[in-house]
């Protein structure tokens, strides 16, 4: 029987985000913008990345506390090798009841089937545009959508669970709201909008380029009446919208507007092992050294619950009351959304 702890503003832990590698095949504008990560950008080594071994180690710990939900990211985390084999190491830690992994999809070809059958749940895959040459742009390698819809469609062949999310932002693709959510209606893939966030230092964050959930909503409602729906569980970070005729849902994701801090239940484990206890954290804690250092199972247990039970952010939610914010965070690429 999990223990379960809670940090100083009550919230359980239930989510754990591990990105195994930092380096991505996209550049897209507000993640891993070309013009930061360019050709000669220098990613993590090898020995930097945690071993699947250690990875291992820590999610048993992870589990103990309640976690049963885990999400592989990166960069983009099918570039990592042979990551069906960690996937199946994950899916035998007792507890473990959700495994899924963001991606562009472009891999998924290829790998879908592999990593069903090692124990795969679901896939996030990011697609900011049905238009090919919106898409291009928003890539920032001028990637058009086929790869990332044949990606899709091996997901669907090999009986994952699809999420299809789309960052929204003025002056990109805020022209692709509709389109998108015509694509998808009826398909049974559920595509969810993410309101353009101030992750890191690179994107140019400016609130003036973020389109609301207020503002999805109607878009699409004009065209294809949608109606709110409940969260399938505590802790959802979309907020659900079904469509009136029963053809499906959609998601919005509003941590810009419509702070979620209260309900947050994540935590993040960056690939080179520095765990982030908020997507907006300027500070992680190195659990790689403390893994090094040869501790026993009860010192990485005592470290976790010290750090969670300490955890005190709601960096949304001091955003929209003007509180002081950090100057620096960890970038997207880093943590992996």
């Amino acid at each position: 029987m999990a223990e379960t702890i809670v940090d100083q503003l009550n919230r359980p832990m239930r989510d754990l985000r591990i990105s195994v590698i930092d380096k991505c095949n996209f550049r897209c504008t507000y993640c891993m913008p070309k013009e930061i990560f360019g050709d000669d950008y220098t990613f993590m080594s090898q020995d930097q990345l945690l071993s699947f071994d250690e990875i291992i180690k820590l999610v048993e710990v992870f589990a103990r506390f309640g976690v049963e939900k885990i999400r592989l990211t990166g960069g983009e985390p099918l570039m990592r090798k042979d990551l069906h084999l960690l996937i199946e190491r994950l899916h035998n830690i007792k507890g473990i009841k959700d495994i899924a992994v963001t991606t562009n999809a472009i891999f998924l070809v290829k790998q879908a089937k592999k990593l069903k059958e090692a124990g795969l749940d679901r896939v996030n895959i990011s697609l900011d545009a049905i238009e090919d040459e919106v898409f291009q742009q928003t890539n920032g390698r001028g990637i058009k959508t086929s790869p990332v819809l044949k990606g899709i469609e091996a997901a669907r062949e090999a009986g994952l669970k699809i999420k299809v999310n789309m960052v929204v932002k003025k002056g990109m693709n805020e022209n692709q709201i509709l389109p998108m959510a015509e694509y998808f209606k009826g398909t049974g893939d559920t595509l969810r909008f993410i309101e353009f966030m101030d992750v890191g230092n690179h994107n140019g964050w400016k609130m003036n380029e973020v389109i609301s959930k207020k503002d999805i909503v109607n878009i699409i409602d004009t065209s294809m009446p949608i109606e709110p729906a409940d969260p399938s569980y505590f802790g959802e970070v979309a907020s659900k919208y079904h469509y009136k005729d029963g053809s499906g849902e959609i998601g919005i994701i509003s941590s810009v507007t419509d702070a979620f801090c209260s309900s947050c239940t994540r935590v993040r484990l960056s690939a080179d092992g520095q765990l982030f206890t908020c997507l907006f954290a300027s500070d992680g804690y190195d659990l790689r050294a403390l893994l090094r250092s040869g501790p026993s199972v009860e010192e990485l247990v005592s470290a976790v619950k010290e750090i969670w039970t300490g955890r005190r952010d709601q960096y949304s939610v001091d955003r929209a009351k003007g509180n002081p914010l950090p100057k620096k965070k960890i970038e997207m690429s880093y943590i992996g959304g």
